[in-house]
């Protein structure tokens, strides 16, 4: 039986995780999995060797907060991919705390196929870092086209798998008329994945629909949220007493919600891809506590914090970053955009083009486990 160990470090890559799986199981059923995954992967039977959460760090002072307790648990994770001896390790995102991982399994085990789905973003900064992965990576599963030049220089097998948010997912219908009342405009919104990014931004966001309740009342505002992160902003959300907010955790309603909105307010992140690929105009919001913002301005190369701008390498969609990022500022660019139609117009018109030329032929998920396949002589 052929062994596969997949390895994440936040409930994103735990999702992409789960539709290769999906893949996978498709055509071959006698392949066993262990993982550090969350509930996507668990969903499809695939244990975790400890609880996702354990390891959801966001920001370097975080991370230096918590150095210890990352190390130990690199070293456990490290142990117990030996003790599973998989064919292949397929790492997905997170990259700081996957690929510290993948590089300790190869050099006590270089007969473990490494392979790392959603390469580090070497475009924006630490480009130096491509070097070492030739060290102990076998294939790197690219999401973005132009990042091939990046590994092609040093001659580190990759493939361009395109992005899996850009995939026409064919969902269940679910009723939703009695989640939503079909004479209020839906605004979605996205406070992120992460607990630490949350509690900077949702403060920010219930301050926004509280501007915008005084002025209108016709909006619906609904924010998108993990399983994980739900009775968080539910406790929030109650202290608030609005009528018109709400909040959905449920994958297929989050889909079609998002569908049926006029508007989205996003987190800076993979979310907003999704996003765009629904045809929804949108601005993109994002806050962090200010030592990590000095450290990340000095370090990135990049001008924009959204990938569709940094195609781009202007604003398509507005970005309100740090300073910018508050109730007052976020209301006048809603109001702004939604009192402009040929502006949003435009902003999707622009979109649209983008992903066009970021598309895969196929799809990202069956591009990753034809990778897979091959590696295993499936």
């Amino acid at each position: 039986m052929k062994k596969i160990f997949i390895l994440t470090g936040e409930p994103s890559g735990d999702k992409l995780a789960s539709r290769v799986v999906a893949k996978l199981n498709q055509n071959h059923s006698d392949i066993e999995y262990l993982s550090v995954g969350g509930s996507h992967l668990n969903s499809l039977g695939v244990k975790s060797i400890y609880e996702l959460k354990e390891i959801t760090y966001i920001g370097f002072t975080s991370v230096i907060l918590n150095i210890l307790k990352i190390r130990n648990k690199i070293n456990l994770t490290v142990k117990k991919i030996i003790e599973f001896n998989p064919d292949i390790l397929l790492s997905v995102d997170s990259p700081d705390f996957t690929l510290r991982v993948a590089e300790k399994v190869k050099k006590i085990n270089p007969h473990i196929k490494t392979i790392h789905y959603v390469a580090p973003q070497v475009w924006v900064w630490r480009e130096g870092r491509v070097k070492k992965f030739k060290k102990y990576l076998d294939h790197m599963l690219l999401l973005f086209n132009f990042e091939k030049k990046y590994f092609d220089k040093e001659n580190i097998k990759n493939t361009f798998v395109g992005h899996p948010l850009l995939e026409n997912k064919e969902n269940s219908k679910t009723d939703i008329s009695n989640l939503i009342n079909n004479d209020k405009k839906i605004i979605s919104l996205f406070a992120g994945s992460r607990t630490s990014e949350i509690n900077i931004l949702l403060p920010i966001l219930l301050d926004f629909i509280k501007l915008m309740n005084e002025k209108f009342n016709q909006y619906y505002f609904i924010f998108h949220s993990t399983d994980q992160n739900k009775n968080l902003i539910k406790n929030e959300l109650k202290k608030y007493n609005f009528i018109n907010a709400d909040i959905i955790s449920d994958e297929n309603i989050k889909t079609q919600i998002l569908s049926k909105s006029i508007f989205a307010v996003s987190k800076s992140g993979t979310v907003s891809l999704e996003i765009c690929n629904s045809k929804i105009p949108s601005i993109i919001i994002y806050k962090m506590n200010f030592i990590n913002f000095l450290i990340v301005k000095f370090l990135v190369k990049v001008k924009f914090a959204n990938i569709i701008n940094i195609i781009n390498q202007k604003e398509i969609i507005p970005e309100l970053i740090q300073n910018e990022c508050n109730s007052k500022e976020i209301f006048k660019s809603v109001v702004y955009l939604l009192k402009n139609p040929k502006l949003m117009k435009k902003q999707i018109k622009d979109v649209s083009k983008t992903l066009d030329e970021i598309r895969s032929k196929t799809s990202s998920t069956s591009e990753v486990s034809a990778v897979v396949s091959n590696y295993l002589g499936l």
